[in-house]
């Protein structure tokens, strides 16, 4: 071998010599002769049918575009966030305590300061006049409202209206014969999990970006968001992307790409997206209306566990569970009461709770709807004729008187009386303070302060009552308990 061989080269000739040595100890060259190697399989064909992604691009994408805004925003310096669009801007906690922290300091701020907005996001046309679909938190707080087409061309916007609940807002630009994503464009057949996806919008101002994925699942409620059933998706989507439209392999829009999960402040896997017939409805009423109603029938619910379905002596772990009615609300004068668990509304199951408040929020205030009822144990069908949303609630659900303080007893709890005079928690008018905690009631997250006000669906006044209750139930129990304000029911497995 010569000496200068580099050693990468060096390398590569010992593996070859290897390989000879290895072939020959095989059988596969012998006395000098080759003999043919096994046959390798031939490369697998590509599948037929992959979804033409550029060519869905290149058609819709001239409809998608680029929406930058700028405004100013009421901040106050007091720490009273008390102005409508206090909540509107993720950064705007941080410059509210900025601004408090410099008032508490220095001084000299009035109580409120008018604070400039610039931002970007995505729409696309819907209606070759001008018609734009985007996000009502893209154009929230703007004085003006300027719309980029992919030829450049620039217009400046009138917001027709915006919807905070459900995130979807309508502009309107002068122009004539644009491209168009048209409404028709509803999917022929509903989304399905892991269907093949893609975005298109205006990620950090890059304009017309194409992102593709799958859809990660469907009927997906997030915190704050009740209103709408979202498409999650793996869709990479960023700052600059919401309003962009969520498109289908068959080149029809199926959603308004809104927000992501992100412990970041971009995109890390979780997007979520409007459904295009939920954008629809709120389109057709701000074209037709000029604003947005929404309906409501005045409960507090949660998800149905295993423990709870138990309890409540269900099937199976399903519909909404009924924590709370609002005193003189639509669940109220239907007869509606904590404990039961709605199933379906005019025929459509209520699977997860987030189903309810989907169904619901979306129908007009004075509709009259079928609520179908597991109540004490048994199906029921009540009407209830629903509530508009903006309405301030008429009050909160009673509870019930009090007693004496009792031991821990089966569910592991220590009672006691509210005490005359004694500060009762927020929409409370009786129940029992739980005093200590053990056993199933600490496994189960119950703690001391709060105030247990029923026991699966049945008001208890005294540790009597409650101790009564306990002894009927036999492998789970519903506690429905009063934290901070906030009602729910915490499921207990006993024994």
């Amino acid at each position: 071998m010569n000496p200068k061989t580099p050693q990468r080269h060096r390398s590569v000739i010992a593996v070859a010599a290897a390989t000879v040595l290895a072939l020959a100890a095989a059988g596969y060259i012998e006395r000098g002769h080759a003999q043919s190697l096994p046959e390798v399989p031939a490369a697998a064909p590509v599948p037929a049918g992959l979804p033409d992604m550029a060519g869905i691009a290149a058609r819709f994408g001239p409809a998608v575009v680029n929406i930058s805004v700028s405004g100013t925003r009421k901040v106050s310096t007091t720490g009273d966030d008390s102005s409508d669009d206090a909540e509107d801007a993720p950064d705007a906690e941080a410059m509210r305590e900025f601004l408090r922290g410099f008032q508490q300091r220095f001084g000299g701020l009035p109580p409120q300061l008018k604070m400039p907005v610039r931002g970007e996001g995505s729409g696309f046309i819907v209606r070759s006049d001008g018609l734009i679909l985007t996000n009502a938190h893209v154009v929230s707080d703007a004085d003006e409202v300027v719309v980029k087409l992919t030829d450049r061309r620039e217009f400046r916007a009138k917001v027709l209206g915006s919807d905070k609940l459900t995130d979807v807002a309508v502009l309107k630009i002068s122009a004539t014969d644009l491209p168009v994503l048209a409404p028709e464009s509803t999917p022929t057949s509903p989304p399905r999990v892991g269907d093949w996806v893609m975005a298109i919008g205006s990620p950090f101002g890059f304009e017309n970006t194409v992102t593709a994925g799958v859809i990660s699942a469907t009927r997906r409620s997030l915190p704050g968001d009740g209103f709408v059933p979202f498409l999650q998706t793996d869709v990479a989507i960023n700052p600059g992307n919401s309003g962009g439209p969520l498109i289908n392999m068959r080149g029809e829009v199926i959603g308004i790409n809104s927000q992501i999960y992100s412990g970041t402040g971009g995109y890390q896997g979780l997007s979520f997206a409007i459904p295009i017939d939920v954008a629809q409805r709120i389109e057709q009423q701000i074209l037709s209306t000029g604003k947005v109603r929404h309906a409501k029938l005045g409960v507090g619910i949660q998800d149905v566990n295993q423990t709870l379905a138990e309890a409540f002596k269900l099937d199976k772990p399903a519909g909404a569970l009924i924590s709370e009615v609002v005193k003189g609300s639509a669940a109220d004068r239907a007869g509606i009461e904590s404990g039961d668990v709605v199933l379906a509304i005019n025929g459509r199951a209520v699977d997860l709770s987030g189903d309810l408040p989907a169904i619901v929020g979306l129908a007009q205030p004075g509709d009259q709807v079928a609520i179908d009822l597991w109540h004490r144990g048994a199906r029921r069908t009540v009407q209830a004729r629903l509530d508009d949303a903006e309405a301030r609630d008429a009050g909160k659900a009673d509870g019930g008187s009090a007693a004496a303080k009792g031991p821990h007893g089966p569910l592991g709890l220590a009672l006691r009386a509210l005490q005359p005079g004694e500060p009762r928690a927020a929409g409370a008018a009786g129940g029992l303070v739980i005093e200590g905690v053990s056993g199933p009631a600490e496994r189960a997250g119950v703690q001391a302060g709060d105030l247990l006000l029923a026991i699966d669906g049945q008001p208890v006044a005294t540790v009597e009552q409650a101790g009564a209750a306990a002894g009927r139930s036999a492998k789970a129990v519903a506690l429905l308990v009063q934290r901070g304000g906030v009602k729910l029911y915490v499921p207990l497995r006993l024994g």
